[in-house]
């Protein structure tokens, strides 16, 4: 059999520094739930976002959990989302019992339509906020829906868990709503194997998420809590693999953007084959290689044929809107979210992959239009 081909895999930096930190906490026998590399790799993303403030988490979901909260998102109220994203941009909405609306796609981002989001707000006027998801590292068109948001007065929250790299003019994407924040999940373009991390400008705020995130402990010399609080720490071993990570991102970047060039250089002549949009303002970090089947080979089909020779892909993002937890919330567009995922794929797009395992793909795909 030959070797298994990922989706995406990102894997530990050549220079060895999450090791290091790792050894440095089993060398001690004390493995400190905070510390110094958890203060650092704070300091260092934000910086190189162009963020004033970042709090280290367990997971991008606590990240956008505690943005609600921070934003002041509470029982009953009304949070507009993207329907094209994963369940974890959602849920937290759900855990601050507030009430999801989902906005429809459009064409020229894959991300939420500012005229969808402009027709939600005719019937939802009282909206206390609304998430912004960067799907696959395509940026949403953020100065549309930032003047739709700013006209409003509604708190912004960009999901950039896929986006970590991607600029929106000039500007890292995370950085232009209220709050950002990023996922270091296992499959990621940088990976801690899991953690996120909340970003923001208003460093008042930050740093009460950074209190609510540590169990809401009080400063007193007994354990006293005088709000709710959560176990959401990112810990400092985890925060020493960031840290590393974070060293070859732009590497990452670099490699992600060549292998989506390379399947669109060799699949675009296919018919009824359309890859992700680009757009002038737009430089993605291409986290994921995608693109939409409109002929006679479907999604199903490249699907099946990769898995049959141990190739990992996947469909597009299914819609919120149609998913059984989430289908009695309110859904406002037209349906581009479901074409995008009915005729939508995701391709191998792991950072290890060789230009022979990218031939290989190509060649599996492409012989599919010649039956």
């Amino acid at each position: 059999m030959k070797d298994r081909l990922f989706l995406s895999s990102p894997h530990m930096s050549d220079e060895g520094y999450e090791m290091d930190y790792i050894k440095e906490a089993f060398d001690t026998n004390w493995i400190a739930p905070l510390g110094e590399n958890v203060n650092q790799f704070e300091i260092e993303l934000a910086n190189k976002v162009g963020s004033k403030a970042a709090a280290a988490l367990s997971s991008g979901t606590g990240a956008i959990h505690l943005a609600l909260k921070a934003a002041g998102v509470k029982e009953g109220d009304i949070v507009f989302c993207p329907t094209l994203t994963f369940s974890a941009t959602v849920n937290p909405v759900i855990y601050q019992n507030a009430i999801p609306v989902f906005i429809d796609s459009d064409y020229e981002t894959w991300n939420m339509c500012p005229k969808a989001l402009e027709e939600a707000f005719e019937k939802y006027p009282e909206v206390k906020a609304v998430i912004i998801v960067h799907l696959y590292g395509l940026s949403a068109d953020m100065d549309k829906i930032m003047e739709i948001c700013n006209k409003h007065k509604v708190a912004v929250i960009e999901d950039a868990a896929e986006s970590l790299g991607t600029y929106y003019k000039e500007k890292h994407t995370g950085t232009i709503g209220d709050y950002g924040i990023f996922s270091f999940n296992g499959n990621k373009i940088i990976t801690t194997s899991g953690g996120g991390m909340l970003v923001s400008n208003n460093e008042e705020r930050i740093a009460k998420t950074r209190f609510w995130a540590t169990q809401s402990r009080d400063q007193a010399r007994h354990y006293q809590h005088s709000e709710l609080g959560f176990n959401y720490r990112m810990s400092n071993v985890v925060a020493g693999i960031g840290r590393g990570q974070l060293k070859v991102l732009d590497q990452r970047v670099e490699k992600k953007n060549y292998i989506f060039d390379f399947y669109k250089r060799e699949l675009s002549s296919l018919d009824g084959v359309e890859f992700m949009p680009s757009n002038e303002w737009n430089k993605p970090n291409y986290w994921l290689s995608s693109m939409t089947l409109n002929g006679m080979v479907r999604p199903i089909d490249i699907m099946e044929a990769l898995e049959k020779e141990n190739i990992e892909s996947r469909p597009i993002w299914k819609p919120m809107h149609m998913q059984p937890f989430f289908e009695k919330y309110d859904f406002v567009g037209t349906g581009v979210s479901e074409k995008l995922f009915e005729n939508g794929v995701c391709l191998p797009s792991d950072t290890k992959l060789t230009d022979k395992d990218l031939e290989r793909v190509v060649e599996i795909i492409k012989g599919l239009w010649e039956r």
